[in-house]
């Protein structure tokens, strides 16, 4: 979301909540804490299916961003392959060698290697374990590699919907003939797809939002009880995100998804998506997992823990990143200087 007639300031408010929630659900899935009741068994456990909200997103981002320049041809394919490249592979290459570190083997290596191409997600049902929550990384690189005909389908409305309805029933073949599951690129597509359509309909949306608030909450609110009263299937699943970034669209400053606390969060949102899982194990090395035994106070511990130890993680990660990276261009400088 580079251009700043597309920035929509919500959105950030909205990836740190759905982060948060992501680490709420890892944190109590690997705990296993003795409690009960429709927050701990139901509500948090539901979390998990945020990714597919960081899919839309990142479809909806990705379109704010690159949509028009390719479009019109105003990047080339070395640019941006480029931009999406050193974007990630920096943070993501010390996170895989820091998990290698604390638990490493051959199968780890192995694995390693191929979360360093940033390919694993064209593997057929791979199952990696080093950083496991990977996986969403893997899908969302392989839609950055298809972008460009990303583009394409959604290049008008009408070719845009054809294409959700067919993604749709490519979802529902793959749980149902193919048996391929979330991990897989084609039963994510809808996600992207639908984060698409949000962008071509972004101005219409944005309005709708700011001007009824009561009625785009009213919808946000329905599509939630929708998801717990009927399931969580790919149609309440589209119909809680499609009202979530709908609802995000008409945001302004000073709500609950529009202050600095969210955009910050929000910034850093994918590496301490990433990250999260590492800083559990750690404090599972430390047996810090169960210092208060095993029921709400170790969970709660644990939870601020991971979520505080992913923020400063992330941060500090991005400082040296940054550091060593302007140390090598520093160094190149000097060098074509030299030679000059």
């Amino acid at each position: 979301m580079t251009a700043k007639a597309d920035r929509y300031e919500g959105i950030d408010g909205l990836k740190a909540y759905a982060i948060i929630g992501i680490a709420l659900m890892h944190v109590l899935s690997n705990g296993e804490y003795g409690i009960g009741g429709f927050v701990f068994e139901r509500l948090i456990p539901s979390f998990t299916n945020l990714v597919f909200l960081f899919m839309m997103v990142s479809g909806f981002g990705m379109c704010c961003g690159y949509y028009q320049k390719i479009i019109d041809q105003k990047i080339s394919v070395e640019d941006f392959y480029k931009k999406r490249y050193i974007k990630i592979w920096p943070y993501f290459a010390l996170l895989c060698a820091l998990d290698f570190v604390i638990s490493p083997s051959k199968e780890s290596l192995f694995e390693v290697f191929a979360n360093l191409t940033l390919c694993q997600g064209l593997l057929p049902n791979a199952k990696i374990s080093v950083i496991g929550v990977s996986w969403t990384l893997a899908v969302i690189f392989v839609f950055y590699m298809l972008f460009p005909f990303f583009c394409f389908l959604i290049g008008n409305k009408k070719r845009a919907w054809s294409v959700a309805v067919a993604a749709l029933v490519f979802n529902w073949l793959c749980t149902n003939y193919f048996k391929a599951g979330r991990t897989n690129i084609v039963y994510d597509a809808i996600y992207f797809i639908a984060g698409g359509l949000i962008f071509l309909y972004r101005k219409e949306l944005a309005e709708f939002a700011a001007k009824h608030k009561i009625i785009a909450g009213a919808l946000l609110l329905i599509a939630t009880v929708a998801y717990f009263a009927v399931g969580g299937n790919t149609l309440t699943m589209l119909f809680f995100c499609v009202a979530a970034l709908a609802y995000t669209l008409g945001c302004k400053r000073g709500g609950v998804l529009v202050n600095p606390v969210a955009k910050f969060l929000g910034g850093i949102s994918f590496e301490i998506y990433l990250c999260h899982m590492v800083i559990y194990r750690v404090l599972e090395k430390l047996h810090l997992v169960h210092l208060f035994g095993n029921g709400l106070l170790a969970y709660i511990f644990t939870a601020i823990a991971v979520v505080c130890g992913s923020v400063v993680f992330s941060v500090c990660a991005k400082w040296f990143l940054n550091k060593i990276e302007t140390f090598l261009k520093e160094r190149v400088n000097n060098r074509r200087v030299n030679h000059v």
